[in-house]
Formats: C-alpha cells, sequence, structure tokens
C-alpha cells in the first residue's frame, strides 16, 4: 500500500474510496442487519454484547458514547443503565443505520440523541464521557489510530473505552472458519439481503483488521491505560478495554 491507499477487504483502495464503499455496503444491508447478524452468529452476539455491557462500569448517571453504534444494541442497554440522569449518544457514519437505530429505540420508548458523525472526528468536547464503546465498527473506519486517539479525547479521566469486534480465531479452527466466512455467509447474504458482495467484503475485513495483541499496542499508543482483552467464542471475537488516567 502508498500513503493514500487503504484496505477494502481484500483489495487496495484509495483512502477516500473506502468510506464510499463501505457507506455502500450498510446501505444495502442496513434494513436486515439485525437479522444477518443473527443468522450469522446464531444469536451469539447478543450475548458478546451483554459481555461488554458487563464490563463497561456503566451505572445510572454516567455519561456514553456509543461510536458506529448503527441499529443501537449497545444503545438501548446502555439507556436502560443510565436512568434519566444518565447520558446515551448513538452515533454512526451512516446515515441508513443511523435512522434505524434511532426509529428502533423510540419504539422501545428511549429518545437517545443521535448523530452522524466520522469516528475520527467526534463533534464532541475532551474529558467528556465515562465510556465509550464501538462495536463490530472499528475494522471499517480508514484510519483506525485516529479513530481510537478521539475516543481516548472524548473520555474523561478515569473513564474507558470498550472495542468490541472479530478477532483473530484459534488456529486450529482457522480453516473451518474460513469455510464458513467464505462460502456460507456470503450465499446467506444473497439469500436475505440479496447482496453477497457486501458479505464476502465483510468476512474480507475481518481478516485484514489487527489482531489482539495488535489492537492492544494500537489502544496503548494513543494513549490508553490497563488495556487488556477477552476472547470470545475461541478468538472469533474479542473484547478490548482500555482507561484514560
Amino acid at each position: 500500500m502508498t500513503k493514500d491507499t487503504t484496505h477494502f477487504g481484500y483489495e487496495t483502495v484509495a483512502e477516500q474510496e473506502k468510506a464510499r464503499r463501505v457507506a455502500e455496503v450498510f446501505d444495502s444491508v442496513a434494513s436486515r442487519y439485525d437479522l444477518m447478524n443473527d443468522l450469522m452468529s446464531g444469536g451469539m452476539h447478543r450475548l458478546w454484547k451483554s459481555f461488554t455491557i458487563a464490563r463497561s462500569g456503566v451505572r445510572e448517571g454516567s455519561r456514553v458514547l456509543d461510536v458506529a453504534g448503527g441499529t443501537g444494541d449497545l444503545s438501548l442497554a446502555f439507556a436502560k443503565r443510565v436512568g434519566n440522569s444518565g447520558q446515551v449518544w448513538l452515533t454512526d457514519i451512516n446515515n441508513a443505520m443511523l435512522a434505524r437505530g434511532r426509529d428502533r429505540l423510540l419504539d422501545k420508548g428511549y429518545l437517545v440523541p443521535a448523530a452522524q458523525c466520522d469516528a475520527e472526528k467526534l463533534p464532541f468536547p475532551d474529558d467528556w464521557f465515562d465510556c465509550v464503546t464501538v462495536a463490530f465498527g472499528l475494522r471499517n473506519m480508514t484510519h483506525k489510530d485516529a479513530a481510537l486517539a478521539e475516543m481516548y479525547r472524548v473520555l474523561r479521566p478515569g473513564g474507558r473505552l470498550l472495542v468490541l469486534e472479530f478477532s483473530k480465531i484459534w488456529k486450529p479452527l482457522a480453516p473451518v472458519y474460513d469455510f464458513y466466512s467464505f462460502q456460507v455467509i456470503p450465499r446467506v447474504g444473497q439469500l436475505v439481503t440479496h447482496d453477497a458482495d457486501s458479505y464476502r467484503y465483510l468476512s474480507e475485513s475481518i481478516r485484514m483488521h489487527p489482531g489482539q495483541e495488535e489492537l492492544k499496542s494500537m489502544m496503548e499508543e494513543v494513549g490508553f491505560e490497563k488495556v487488556e482483552y477477552f476472547n470470545l467464542a475461541l478468538g472469533v471475537v474479542a473484547l478490548h478495554r482500555g482507561f484514560k488516567f
């Protein structure tokens, strides 16, 4: 890759092109995104998100930022925790995903502020949030280090970042996982969303994402301390947690 190029799955593309193509992916899958999550993970994504909530330290009165929050699973859970005295912001760069998340929370009776914004340029003040989360969104960002630095900036001292993301699976299972990712998931995506290509990209993007130790180092490089990670489903997914002091 050159200075002005980046990965879009296994393709090398111009940096400015990646954001557009990622947007096209999520515009295409937004209406069936939650259904596909359930089908692809066998419902396990709900357990992974519950584990994230449990490790968040969020309680009544907390301020929470849900980055790349999409259809709002984490925002909804946090809204129930923080109560009327707290605050949860649902953000996403993709309007179709954000609108679906906002409407879903409204349907559940939660008026959560929503902002369409780039994670690399968050429109929030320094030292504001008690907790920042990003679930299955970091790997789609062009400059992951810049996004992590922004999440660090908006956290107050003592606050924490939680990154829930696909990671590197236990090696003996890699062949089976590859078959499932590249043969089964695109076919299911075609049946459910009529878009195999988007789900092929999502599988490729997982392979290009930093592994557990590399992401830990990236978080430490932007200032996070006491960074740790929890492997879930034998490393299919990992939850990284770091603190700002």
